[in-house]
């Protein structure tokens, strides 16, 4: 099994590939190890010393780092990767949650918004969160109000140094260019 690794803008982040699905639906975000119970792979990746936050995407795995030094980490990380998938364990144990179940549920906004949040989850879907999981992340909805879209950031987005210029300089340009009615956009 080869598993590539790719940096991320996040240098706190490093972005796995195991050439394999990791999440057939949905995504997880994992920030601490009591969360990472749900998932097998996630709680072996806590157990690595340094391990702050395991974030699964589709084809992909992102892991966070505290101060340690990726040279040292990485090897355990790649261990541990590998070691799961060659077992045949699920990613995601029964108990698992998706993050888009998550999301749906805790969302907001006005009904007479409705359309205006069809029109910007679907901007979201096809144009921004693709971009976005090349970096090992994701940005979803979290509600529209008076003109303001806030959005849940995941992955290496979160806490990454450039996801401010993301949000204000990229994702609030492309929604202020489609949908007018967009004033703002907060990370949630």
């Amino acid at each position: 099994m080869f598993i590539q690794t790719e940096a991320t803008p996040n240098p706190a982040t490093q972005k796995f590939l195991p050439g394999k699905v990791v999440m057939e639906n949905g995504t997880a975000e994992f920030r601490s190890a009591e969360e990472a119970e749900a998932s097998p792979l996630a709680a072996r990746l806590f157990e690595i010393p340094g391990v702050t936050g395991v974030y699964f995407g589709y084809d992909f795995i992102s892991v966070s780092k505290d101060n340690a030094e990726w040279q040292h980490l990485k090897p355990a990380i790649l261990g541990s990767i590998m070691e799961h998938f060659m077992s045949g364990k699920p990613v995601m144990g029964d108990a698992s949650i998706l993050s888009e179940d998550v999301d749906a549920g805790d969302e907001f906004f006005d009904e007479g918004d409705e359309s205006i949040v069809l029109t910007i989850k679907e901007l979201l879907e096809t144009r921004v969160r693709p971009a976005v999981a090349q970096d090992g992340g994701d940005i979803t909805f979290r509600g529209f109000k008076d003109g303001k879209v806030y959005l849940n950031m995941k992955g290496s987005c979160s806490g990454c140094p450039s996801s401010t210029a993301t949000l204000k300089h990229g994702v609030q340009n492309l929604l202020r260019h489609f949908v007018p009615e967009v004033q703002e956009v907060i990370a949630a």
